[in-house]
């Protein structure tokens, strides 16, 4: 009887292993950043409305893969689901990098507004590629830190910028400095070493990776709200039941919502970290503002050009809105 009892339960056992499925979700973020924490609950949410059916297991600061390495572990079927920074896959597809347009969008209504309108272009050309959008939450306005004062747009020339995406990397060669990939869990150690000397990013990431400890200047000049986007392959979508994916698709429209407000909660008291940890908070010279300006414009029209009628067609229902 014992015997038979025992074997029961292993075959309760092996039935509920094999009904569980199991997702890592890579993401190139800190686990104390508010976008980590934002995947994190995505995934709680998932585990509660399927009763543990599906388990999603985050894995923050690139710990299983680096940030740029994320999308293509996705597309690969080495991770089933990933978050990656979508301007930084703009080199493969203009498409991508709409949202680091300087000064396109500028405001948390506006990059609602602009991702309303590139968001079926975006999902479509990962549909090709095998990858399913879930969700995307902006980051703060990038803003320009600095080791030094700027007061005018030559005090670039010479200088190390830390860039992360193309946009970023063209921004420091246009402005007469040397770009330096450098992903954001690297930064605080780039910058002790002088790898970097000045870099557009969020207040959140400033405040989050104490960067105040070796920036002493912060200009909000809100250029662009990057988005993190959480994806899915779409094999791995697929072999989940309609009642799982339903789930999944519920949960993420939470997340993104939730995100956004975070992202906003997040800028202003991150500001006020920063400003509380001896960084001093400045509104950029009209030389600087001149000189970004200029590359806004400049780069705008050379992302039209590589995005075609596609890309125009976003940005003239962006502009429509």
């Amino acid at each position: 009887m014992k015997e038979f009892v025992f074997c029961l339960a292993s075959v309760a056992v092996a039935s509920l292993a094999q009904a569980q499925t199991t997702w890592d979700l890579p993401t190139g973020y800190g686990a104390n950043t508010f976008q980590t924490q934002n995947v994190v609950q995505f995934a709680k949410d998932v585990e509660q409305a399927t009763g543990g059916k599906l388990k999603i297991t985050v894995h923050p600061g690139g710990a299983l893969f680096k940030q740029p390495e994320i999308k293509r572990a996705i597309q690969s079927g080495l991770a089933p689901a990933g978050e990656f920074i979508i301007s930084g896959m703009s080199n493969e597809n203009a498409l991508f990098g709409v949202d680091s347009i300087p000064f396109l969008a500028t405001s948390y209504a506006d990059s609602k507004r602009l991702n309303e309108v590139a968001k079926p272009a975006q999902a479509k050309v990962l549909a090709g590629q095998g990858i399913k959008m879930l969700f995307s939450v902006p980051w703060p306005g990038q803003s320009l830190y600095s080791v030094k004062p700027i007061t005018s747009a030559d005090d670039f020339k010479g200088t190390k910028m830390r860039a992360y995406n193309p946009a970023t990397t063209k921004i420091a060669q246009m402005l007469g400095a040397s770009p330096v990939t450098i992903q954001l869990p690297e930064l605080s150690q780039a910058l002790a070493t002088g790898a970097a000397n000045n870099f557009l990013t969020s207040s959140a990431s400033g405040a989050d990776g104490k960067l105040f400890e070796q920036v002493k200047y912060f200009y909000p000049v809100n250029a662009w709200l990057p988005r993190n986007v959480t994806a899915v392959s779409q094999k791995a979508f697929d072999a989940l039941d309609k009642p799982t994916q339903d789930a999944v698709l519920k949960a993420a429209a939470a997340a993104e919502k939730r995100g956004t407000a975070a992202s906003e909660k997040v800028d202003a008291d991150s500001i006020a970290i920063l400003k509380a940890n001896g960084m001093t908070i400045a509104e950029p010279s009209a030389s600087v503002k001149k000189a970004l300006a200029a590359i806004g414009e400049t780069m705008a029209a050379e992302w039209l050009a590589s995005a075609g009628s596609e890309g125009k067609a976003i940005i003239d229902a962006y502009r429509k809105k």
